[in-house]
């Protein structure tokens, strides 16, 4: 489940869009009414509007008037919902909301808790949406009916944590969990795109990943310079900085993830059709680490941090001990580094990069940069270990003693 919250000070417009009294609704049939709170029955946007002006002017002025918010539960989850569901999940919401008091890196209260229960706000039902998904919107006076404003300092955080806790109360899937598992696919497409590319172009980019069904979000500087992206997909966000392995899909590494994809080997013969037939069919079919597998053999958890979030995948235990054995935290300063590379390339979390390993001219099957479908789990970890000592280099730790 997805929420998101932001004051405004266009109160009215929104109340209009909500309602479906904007021109912009085309559908206005399919606009239900969900639930009003502290407001008189069955008023129409203007209505609604006064009211909560009302309340207003009995306090000190305030700009951001009204909090706008969007929630929006899988469909998967909500389709057998009648009206008196939907006003159940926006009251666990509203509670859920209203508890989170958010805190800064140094403890100090940032956004103290809310009240939307002691606040005047509609709701209403859309299932209008492109993609048939119903989903709920609601305004709210900002001032309480006692006067006290509903703090809206990092309010899209609140929204976020409340959603997710009615999502686990509830055992639905939550938005994490939806990022995380889809966190290998939204990697593949980049990659993909950047393969197909027979030059670097930052629009050709942009364009074939919009046609792969991503909305590409640019952030620019003042002066117009492309500084960062994001992917949206379903309602999901991801940022450029969460992708990949080492940052290596943000706008500034692009330029050579590009180049390193389209890097060719100095192998004999490797261009020819026979070998590329037969690598296909040699290729083992993709395995989701994403979930807990039955193997004969013990697996293990392993997480992967970009930026604070977590991407947890499952791996043989015999690998990740493979793993710790060639990258010796007590020889290898970057040892962690390493390891993190390494289990990337193992789930297929990026593609692996050509690593030579034959002395001759002609390569041998270590040389291609996907499984084979004969290597058991030991073998295609070696070949992983052995990419990501070529990409990152092993670091010695100064000092040691024999």
């Amino acid at each position: 489940m997805i929420a998101k919250a932001k004051a405004i000070s266009h109160g009215i417009n929104d109340l209009r869009y909500i309602i479906g009294e904007s021109k912009h609704k085309k559908h206005p049939e399919k606009i239900y009414r969900v639930l009003d709170n502290l407001l008189p029955s069955e008023l129409d946007a203007m209505g609604i509007w006064n009211s909560m002006q009302l309340t207003l002017s009995q306090h000190r002025p305030i700009k951001n008037s009204v909090i706008r918010i969007e929630l929006s539960p899988s469909p998967e989850h909500t389709r057998f919902f009648d009206i008196e569901d939907w006003q159940k999940l926006w009251q666990d919401f509203a509670e859920e909301f209203d508890k989170q008091m958010i805190t800064g890196k140094d403890g100090k209260v940032r956004s103290c808790p809310t009240n939307l229960a002691g606040s005047k706000y509609s709701v209403w039902l859309h299932t209008e949406s492109k993609g048939e998904v119903p989903h709920l919107h609601a305004a709210v006076c900002r001032l309480d009916e006692n006067g006290n404003i509903n703090n809206d300092h990092n309010i899209h955080l609140r929204a976020q944590r409340a959603a997710e806790q009615v999502a686990k109360k509830r055992g639905w899937t939550t938005a994490a969990q939806i990022r995380n598992h889809n966190i290998p696919q939204v990697n593949k497409d980049c990659m993909e795109v950047l393969r197909a590319m027979p030059l670097w172009l930052w629009d050709e980019y942009k364009n074939a990943l919009a046609q792969k069904g991503y909305t590409v979000h640019e952030r620019k500087d003042k002066k117009g310079t492309l500084r960062g992206y994001a992917l949206v997909k379903e309602n999901t966000k991801y940022k450029a900085s969460e992708l990949g392995v080492g940052r290596n899909l943000m706008i500034s590494k692009l330029p050579a993830t590009w180049k390193e994809v389209h890097h060719q080997p100095t192998i004999a013969k490797s261009n020819s059709p026979q070998v590329v037939q037969q690598s296909a069919e040699h290729k083992a079919a993709p395995i989701d680490y994403t979930q807990y597998l039955t193997y004969s053999q013990d697996m293990i958890s392993y997480t992967l941090s970009h930026e604070g979030k977590d991407y947890r995948f499952y791996i043989p235990e015999k690998v990740l001990d493979y793993f710790n054995d060639e990258f010796d935290y007590r020889f290898i300063a970057n040892c962690q580094e390493l390891t993190d590379m390494a289990v990337a390339i193992f789930v297929g979390l990026i593609d692996t990069p050509n690593v030579t390993t034959g002395g001759g001219g002609e390569g041998s099957q270590s040389d291609l940069p996907w499984r084979d479908k004969d290597e058991n789990d030991l073998q295609w970890a070696r070949r992983c270990a052995r990419a990501a000592s070529r990409l990152l280099g092993k670091k010695p730790k100064t000092g040691l003693k024999r």
